[in-house]
């Protein structure tokens, strides 16, 4: 262990600006504040690579294993000085520059305020077993993440098969008639909804008081991070209005996220929804797990998104959100679609469950294998 300067350890270049009418689409991805932003057919530098964020969420951390692109809102690694590449991402992860903000309105960080920080750098081979290990916890992770959406492929992929292109059991002996199979209707979500329920107002907290909160931002990831959803505090006699359940589907309805849908399966805490989100909640004659892949779906999407109004803020109200149509199945077809899907959802809940708990560990450790608090 010797001591030293940040920039001993990696020195940070400021990323390159790219518009995106000015991007082709291609392989390499553009790496912004917030991560990867989009993918170019051009690269500015060569992997390995660390990017944090610059501009904007400030000290994000991303590795980048090939070829890619760092955004202006960045800095990236020119070079790491011999060190081990990933023992410098996880370093990088475990620092706090928030400190070095020299942003007004909006939060920046210069490089040359972090390079001289005085820090303690390990042996090589010190670095190779703290980065060895902390990326068999992320190996896991990505492993459990890729599972995940394959599960949920599969549930999009026969939803497509029986409700889109109806090649649904039992169709060889059922007529089509005007686009529909006999026995079948075309609903609005509207029409299949017990209730419509925007959510609740406040702020949110941090500390673990009252129920977890669920917000926009919450909705747009393709699985919701139950760890990272805030708290809120809620009247008693609220609680009951705003509290989720099982099936119940939330929608985003304002901002570029609008049209983000997720629907609530089993493993989920107690919880409630913030007010920019919709709840929809369905009647027994609708399975909420075929509305859920519908809502969930890039079609649904593109129909909210098609309909919004206002200019600088897209909005949408509860009657656009819940005015998209799907076809209701006969019940035998509902029960025999939910047979199929909810063990795929199951196992892709505990998965996601599992992500939670290595997450937890891996965070715990990173800060104590860094300061040398656990020997490797």
């Amino acid at each position: 262990m010797k001591l030293g300067k940040l920039k001993d350890l990696v020195v940070f270049q400021r990323g390159f600006d790219i518009t995106k009418a000015e991007q082709i689409d291609g392989s390499y991805p553009v790496i912004s504040s917030s991560g990867i932003h989009s993918y170019h057919a051009d690269f500015k530098v060569e992997g390995p690579g660390v990017v944090i964020g610059r501009k904007g969420s400030l000290g994000t951390t991303f590795f980048v294993e090939d070829n890619y692109w760092p955004h202006d809102t960045t800095l990236w690694s020119k070079s790491f000085n011999g060190n081990n590449p990933k023992f410098v991402y996880y370093f990088m992860r475990n620092l706090d520059v928030n400190a070095f903000n020299v942003g007004a309105a909006n939060p920046t960080l210069n490089r040359n305020h972090i390079h001289d920080l005085p820090v303690r750098i390990p042996d090589p081979d010190i670095q190779n077993r703290i980065a060895d290990m902390l990326s068999g916890y992320d190996d896991l992770i990505e492993n459990n993440r890729r599972r995940m959406e394959l599960l949920e492929s599969a549930a999009r992929h026969l939803y497509r098969e029986w409700f889109v292109r109806l090649r649904f059991p039992g169709r060889e002996h059922t007529r089509i008639i005007n686009g529909v199979p006999k026995g079948w209707e075309r609903k609005t979500l509207a029409q299949l909804c017990e209730s419509i329920d925007y959510g609740y107002t406040a702020s949110a907290e941090q500390e673990e008081v009252g129920p977890k909160f669920l917000r926009i931002t919450d909705v747009v990831p393709a699985f919701i991070d139950w760890s990272s959803v805030p708290y809120c505090q809620i009247e008693d006699d609220k609680l009951s209005k705003f509290r989720l359940k099982e099936g119940d589907i939330v929608i985003a309805r304002t901002g570029a996220t609008v049209g983000y849908a997720k629907r609530l399966h089993k493993r989920h805490p107690d919880a409630v929804f913030a007010s920019y989100l919709v709840r929809l909640r369905l009647k027994q004659e609708m399975d909420s797990l075929i509305a859920g892949v519908f809502v969930e779906s890039e079609d649904y999407k593109a129909y909210v998104q098609s309909r919004v109004g206002g200019a600088a803020q897209p909005n949408a109200n509860a009657k656009v959100l819940a005015g998209a149509e799907i076809l209701v199945p006969s019940g035998t077809l509902q029960r025999a679609f939910h047979e199929f899907v909810e063990p795929l959802i199951d196992q892709r809940e505990l998965l996601q469950f599992q992500n939670e708990k290595l997450r937890a560990a891996r965070d715990l450790l990173l800060p104590q294998l860094m300061s040398g608090e656990i020997p490797v």
